[in-house]
């Protein structure tokens, strides 16, 4: 399951963008998948309570937005939302086009909270 190995580098990189915030813990994280990544949404989320296990992201939702398929036609230049088995042209119905998105796997957004600071010391 790739998905796991996915998980884990996830949380290598909230933990890195935590530790750089000063973050106490992370609350939210937000990802996109697109459905031609090879990503399955519902094995990442089976797969998050391992990879966040002992981490700063242990407690953290993980929200998983679909994005869609999109591509650009270079017959007539539009842009288009397709299906993953019909990559073609809703403007003029071409099938040559190229992939604008729907591939890819995306790290949206994080919510961090960050620790009360350390109350300054009096001096006798």
């Amino acid at each position: 399951m790739h998905e796991l190995a996915i998980c884990q580098s996830l949380i290598d990189q909230v933990e890195a963008i935590a530790l750089e915030r000063n973050a106490r813990c992370v609350t939210s994280i937000v990802i996109g998948i697109g459905p031609l990544s090879g990503v399955e949404a519902q094995l990442l989320k089976n797969a998050y309570p391992v990879a966040s296990a002992g981490t700063i992201a242990e407690d953290a939702e993980l929200v998983i937005e679909l994005l869609p398929i999109k591509v650009s036609c270079t017959q007539c230049g539009s842009e288009s939302e397709a299906l993953p088995n019909k990559l073609i042209c809703k403007q003029c119905g071409d099938w040559r086009t190229t992939l604008v998105s729907g591939d890819e796997l995306m790290l949206l957004s994080i919510e961090l909270e960050k620790g009360k600071e350390p109350a300054a010391e009096a001096m006798h």
